[in-house]
């Protein structure tokens, strides 16, 4: 209650009457005045009145109390008062020592800020120059450190976190892209206007010479660099704008997202992207080794491969045409003239999903191999997944990388299961994995992602699921000798993601296509140089489409693709 409250209250009691009354059921301790008609509700509250009275007029004043129940007021009992009393003294003692200790911080800012004023006053009088009498220094990327050790470099970055230890030394962490170093300012360097106000995210150059940290110590790379000059290149804000601010591991995702292009910033999200980026090159690396040549198809085109629920149209001078699904049909006008072919492309999907495996914008790695059967695409693409984790698996860096990201991963060695779709509905059925209403799932169905998902985890190993039903899957996959109810089709299934590879053999013979264009309602028109390749020479083939994100969620442990892209492109959100 203060002083304020205390007056006010005050000047509303009966002088004459010099009583306080409280009311139990009634009263109330924040807008009563202790009258009877605004009584408290709290003996602390009546006493609080009191004891904050000049000491010759609390003796005259006496509590009256109703209690709850009561109909009358009397009187507080001695031993009501004494508690009260107590309490009261208890806490002003608190409140005492909190606007002490308030005091003391605030003398402690003031005389803090003081000294920060001091410093920075000083530190205008400090200007740093190169030493001319030492070695020119050599610039180097932070990867190439260890090389450099014993030499004097310069070094260009970002600073990514720093340390002050006293007042004659300063740890720096710079990153550059290539790796962190950490830089070590002592004395004079420490104390120039740019180190007392330096912020994480400025760009810097230092000098000095790099050696091992002594023994017991850590650092990046397990070295540092002893500066014995620096400049800052572009200065970083901090306050209220400083980059903490603006993201934090644990801000909400559509924060994250807004401000993507500073959180790859980050070493967790540079992480991803760099071995994003290893990635795609074991892709092609495999694809080389293996005498496949790289296309790059349009991604504008006037045909659709996944259904037309799915495309992103636009005018093309006048015309209708869409964002490419896929760019399989392109691939397989290929095969006659390069053989097996691949791409590592974009391609578009107009799902209006929210679920953590699709973007509407995503990499897509296709491949098309002629004169192959059902049992070489299943090989290719096992033999593919294993090769390209293995490649990355075998650099150093990138394995680190992945170690950090992913402890517990284990690249892939024992064959993986393969399983027919009728068998996975037999196995959802006899494991209790039903549709939402309980009903269980019966052949014909397309199995949703969720049922999918849980059948794939529970087995905890790489599963390649084959022999889909025609009807719920794409108009050019052949059906089988065997059971014409079924195609050569095949989906490989990873444990924590799920789907990450559609592929299938593709109907050849020209007439069968015709028919599955007349079933699927297309106009074949648009799709004359596609029928081409069935009636200039044709050829058993087959391919197969894998989702760059999808894998790397995979080999990552990411919760979303969302983490495995640049700049991700899904319902609502085109943006950075």
């Amino acid at each position: 209650m203060s002083m304020q409250d205390i007056t006010s209250k005050t000047s509303q009691l009966s002088v004459s009457e010099h009583v306080v009354y409280v009311n139990e059921t009634t009263g109330s301790d924040a807008t009563g005045h202790g009258t009877v008609d605004a009584p408290f509700a709290t003996a602390l509250a009546a006493v609080t009145l009191i004891g904050n009275m000049p000491e010759e007029k609390q003796e005259a004043f006496k509590v009256m109390v109703q209690k709850t129940g009561e109909e009358a007021y009397a009187e507080i009992t001695a031993s009501a008062l004494k508690k009260a009393r107590k309490a009261h003294k208890d806490a002003a003692n608190k409140a005492r020592r909190v606007a002490e200790q308030a005091e003391k911080q605030q003398a402690q800012g003031e005389a803090k800020r003081m000294e920060e004023q001091r410093r920075l006053e000083e530190s205008l009088k400090v200007e740093l120059t190169e030493d001319a009498s030492l070695p020119a220094a050599k610039k180097i990327r932070i990867q190439d450190a260890e090389a450099h050790r014993g030499q004097r470099v310069k070094v260009f970055g970002w600073v990514h976190r720093q340390r002050v230890q006293g007042r004659d030394m300063m740890f720096v962490v710079v990153r550059d892209g290539t790796g962190f170093l950490q830089c070590v300012l002592t004395d004079r360097l420490c104390h120039t206007r740019d180190a007392l106000a330096l912020t994480a995210e400025t760009t810097v150059c230092v000098y000095g010479v790099i050696s091992a940290v002594p023994e017991g110590k850590s650092a990046p790379g397990g070295h540092e660099l002893a500066a014995d000059y620096w400049e800052v290149v572009g200065r970083a804000p901090g306050g209220d704008d400083a980059i903490s601010n603006r993201v934090s591991e644990g801000a909400d995702p559509s924060i994250l997202l807004q401000q993507r292009h500073l959180v790859i910033r980050g070493e967790k999200a540079a992480s991803v992207l760099k071995v994003r980026a290893r990635v795609m090159r074991a892709f092609r690396a495999h694809f080389d080794a293996a005498g496949y040549f790289e296309v790059t198809p349009p991604c504008m085109v006037q045909t659709q491969v996944e259904g037309g629920s799915t495309l992103f149209e636009f005018d093309y001078y006048g015309e209708p045409a869409y964002l490419t699904q896929s760019s399989q049909l392109y691939l397989e006008t290929c095969l006659p003239s390069m053989g097996a072919v691949y791409t590592l492309a974009e391609s578009y999907r107009a799902e209006k999903s929210h679920t953590r495996r699709h973007l509407s914008e995503y990499t897509h790695c296709e491949a098309e191999i002629p004169f192959i059967s059902f049992e070489d695409l299943l090989d290719g693409i096992e033999h593919m997944v294993k090769d390209v984790v293995a490649r990355v698996w075998a650099e150093p860096e990138t394995r680190a990388m992945i170690k950090q990201l992913n402890p517990e991963f284990v690249p892939p060695t024992e064959p993986f299961v393969r399983m027919r779709y009728e068998d996975a509905i037999v196995w959802l059925n006899e494991h209790e994995v039903h549709h939402e209403d309980g009903t269980p799932y019966v052949f014909g169905e397309d199995i949703p992602e969720a049922p999918e998902r849980a059948m794939t985890d529970a087995i905890g190993k790489p599963i390649l699921l084959t022999h889909f039903p025609g009807p719920i899957k794409a108009f050019y996959m052949p059906a089988t000798k065997e059971d014409p109810r079924v195609t050569e089709s095949v989906d490989l299934l990873m444990p924590g993601v799920g789907e990450i590879v559609g592929g299938s053999m593709r109907i050849w013979d020209h007439d069968e296509l015709v028919a599955a264009y007349a079933r699927e309602g297309l106009d074949t028109a648009p799709y004359y140089w596609y029928l081409d390749q069935r009636k200039y020479g044709s050829c058993p083939h087959g391919g197969f489409g894998l989702g760059v994100e999808r894998f790397l969620a995979w080999l990552l442990n990411r919760f979303s693709v969302r983490e495995c892209c640049l700049y991700p492109r899904f319902v609502d959100r085109c943006q950075p």
